[in-house]
């Protein structure tokens, strides 16, 4: 059976310095007529699962427009124009400015975060031999952050009070646990 919906107009809404929106008009598989996609396009972004000594994951708490909450999680960023060829070193870079901290990385996963609408596509990192850097970068100046490092405990009880609600940071959070059990 072919699934795939045939654009036939695409109508530019909004382009902005993170996304793009877009109203697609397409057809529909099977003959089933016509039908509309709003669509957002984001260049993409990556994520950190930063384990510091005595087996603490470095959290980051910030205040989130979207959900008009604030929200515990990994570190993370967008990427950057130009940045696609490398995620690794944005890794790098956002672990750093955030944290303070840098390390060995590797890739974990490459996940989408919502297909129905967006193709924010993300790549989740496990940081290694963390050291401290002696002059980091700054954070964002758009940026308010505090750091925590919890134990595996402590995040679980954050996820279950909501304190954890971005799906990024609940799959660090389920990799962490299962990386624990195999201990």
């Amino acid at each position: 059976m072919d699934f795939e919906e045939k654009t036939l107009k695409r109508t530019e809404i909004y382009q902005g310095p993170i996304f793009n929106l877009v109203k697609d008009k397409v057809q529909l598989p099977a003959g089933k007529g016509t039908a509309y996609r709003d669509l957002i396009f984001h260049n993409g972004a990556v994520a950190v699962i930063a384990l510091a000594p005595e087996d603490k994951m470095i959290l980051v708490k910030q205040y989130r427009k979207a959900i008009e909450a604030t929200s515990y999680e990994i570190p993370a960023g967008k990427l950057e124009v130009g940045e696609n060829a490398d995620p690794k070193a944005a890794a790098l870079r956002e672990l750093e400015e955030e944290t303070g901290y840098t390390g060995e990385l590797e890739l974990l996963y490459d996940f989408y975060s919502a297909i129905g609408f967006c193709n924010e596509r993300i790549r989740l990192y496990s940081a290694s031999h963390l050291t401290k850097v002696e002059n980091p970068r700054p954070q964002d100046e758009d940026e308010t952050l505090e750091l925590y490092e919890v134990t595996l405990e402590e995040a679980k009880a954050l996820l279950a009070s909501g304190g954890i609600c971005d799906a990024k940071t609940i799959i660090a959070l389920q990799y962490w646990e299962m990386k624990m059990n195999r201990r």
